[in-house]
């Protein structure tokens, strides 16, 4: 199994491109060198037509139609695609007013996703709610960090899934946020909020260590980074961490151009990346796996919708 590290020390990053040492040539990329191609979103809030031709800032760009083009179009080039979402799927459109959340894990269903995390506004119409439109999803919800024993949510929701792409095992799983004082307590219930430092550290070993992924990805729903040191974030997150490779994150909207790179305990750098909201970009990330015990992140890149 290849080692943690990613030799990403001097890592330069420019026109979407992380140029890494020893990074093998585009001709051998192209000659059976395994080769991942993560795509992700976040925070999309019910965006499911592009926003209107109003002459703001956003016209005219993202819709569901328009993301399932350029997914389609990827998968046509690329064998081997994850497609993960890090939570805030329902809330700030009439569709999630009129139909609850069906319509948005329908289209996600449609587009072929192959996990996704719980944001904090998918309980907006309550846990039962959550449940019901759940059954609508042909992909697993992770979470690590949510204990939902005795609710409506209980046994629906899995910690981690692990993929198998052309010899490559991927494992991800998913951590939220607090939701004390931030969802009204009948939202959430009797939902358990367990510490996402320690059961994200504890999940990423028993990927890492039992389970020999050669690739741990967290889809977080904790927020990109904050001001008050009392609030965990990614940031905290990848610098306690030791055995995560790739967070990708939600709820703060924070649009990146690239990913930042963030030293773990082992002073081995840990991938950050988030694409803003409403579904207006799509992250793209490449990894290959040369076989020399190094992986290496090609291309990250967060394309417009």
């Amino acid at each position: 199994m290849p080692t943690r590290r990613f030799f990403l020390k001097k890592a330069a990053v420019g026109g979407g491109l992380l140029m890494l040492p020893g990074l093998a040539s585009a001709s051998s990329l192209m000659k059976g060198v395994p080769r991942l191609t993560i795509l992700h979103t976040n925070d999309w809030h019910s965006r499911i037509e592009p926003f209107p031709d109003d002459g703001g800032r956003n016209a005219n760009q993202g819709g569901a139609v328009r993301r399932m083009r350029l997914i389609s179009e990827i998968r046509a080039t690329e064998s081997n695609v994850l497609l993960l979402d890090s939570g805030d799927i329902f809330q700030g459109t009439p569709y999630f007013n009129f139909f609850a959340g069906e319509l948005e894990m329908k289209l996600m269903s449609q587009m072929g996703y192959d996990a996704a995390t719980i944001g904090n506004h998918d309980f907006d119409g309550g846990m039962e709610n959550l449940a019901t439109q759940m059954n609508h999803a042909s992909f697993p919800m992770l979470s690590a960090n949510y204990d939902f024993t005795g609710t409506p949510l209980a046994g629906m929701t899995e910690p981690y899934k692990i993929f198998r792409k052309e010899g490559i095992k991927v494992g991800v799983f998913g951590l939220g946020i607090k939701l004390s004082g931030l969802v009204p307590d009948e939202l959430f219930g009797k939902t358990q909020y367990l510490d996402p430092l320690a059961r994200g550290n504890e999940t990423a070993r028993i990927l890492r260590h039992k389970e020999k992924c050669d690739l741990v990805i967290c889809l977080s729903h904790l927020g990109y980074k904050y001001r008050n040191d009392d609030e965990v974030d990614d940031i905290d997150l990848a610098s306690s961490s030791n055995d995560i490779d790739i967070i990708l994150g939600g709820h703060t909207h924070t649009f990146l151009n690239e990913p930042t790179l963030v030293n773990n305990q082992q002073g081995d750098p840990v991938i950050v990346n988030q694409v803003g909201f409403a579904g207006l970009r799509l992250g793209r990330m490449d990894i290959t796996f040369p076989g020399d015990s190094k992986r290496r992140c090609v291309a990250c890149n967060n394309l417009r919708v």
